[in-house]
């Protein structure tokens, strides 16, 4: 396959889908987008990505964005890496999680530091941004007695994309507010996923 190319910037959910492409040993070549710097919103991003956010994977066929979709991708096109299931029912399951960290979760995080999507007046989005502890505890109460109860892995035993989504949106429970500690399986599923090779790359 010809080379990938993955915007991103570091902190963002396009670290899922760089552990995902370390995983898969996929070629690929990364390209940095600065928000600090507006970057994300110049005429040439936006020519990459008319969302303005990351990630963005530049593919053979088009550029593709939308985590999930991202990771589906790249799971698909090296089936020999074992990084989703191959039975429908096994795919709808992982894209029910990826679903709900993107729709639900990722969302609940926001509310702090994007309050401004939301609301114009500064009272509201203290609100909402007061709110965003109990919510991501809620929401990380659910996926610990949802999703880590059958093996090591969200899906079981077979390690898949979904694992490092989770170990990427966990990152974000400190700077929320949220001690990941409350959860021991996301704590020890988080472990886990640290001591990967492929996470340490990406991390690195």
């Amino acid at each position: 396959m010809t080379d990938l190319t993955l915007y991103y910037t570091p902190g963002t959910c396009a670290q899922a889908v760089r552990i995902a492409l370390e995983e898969a040993g996929a070629p690929y070549t990364l390209v940095r987008v600065d928000f600090a710097a507006g970057q994300q919103r110049t005429p040439e991003y936006l020519a990459v990505n008319p969302k303005g956010r990351v990630p963005a994977l530049a593919t053979p066929q088009g550029t593709l964005t939308e985590t999930p979709a991202l990771l589906a991708y790249v799971a698909q096109c090296f089936p020999e890496a074992r990084l989703a299931p191959t039975d429908p029912h096994g795919f709808a399951r992982l894209q029910e999680f990826h679903s709900y960290l993107a729709s639900t979760v990722h969302i609940a995080h926001a509310h702090r530091p994007r309050a401004s999507r939301w609301a114009d007046e500064p009272e509201a989005q203290a609100a909402m941004q007061r709110k965003v502890p109990q919510n991501m505890a809620d929401c990380f109460d659910f996926i610990e007695s949802q999703y880590l109860r059958g093996g090591p892995w969200v899906m079981g035993e077979q390690y898949t994309v979904a694992d490092g989504y989770l170990f990427t949106i966990g990152t974000w429970l400190q700077s929320d507010g949220v001690d990941i500690a409350r959860f021991p399986q996301v704590l020890a599923h988080a472990q886990r996923v640290q001591q990967r090779p492929a996470v340490q790359r990406a991390l690195a």
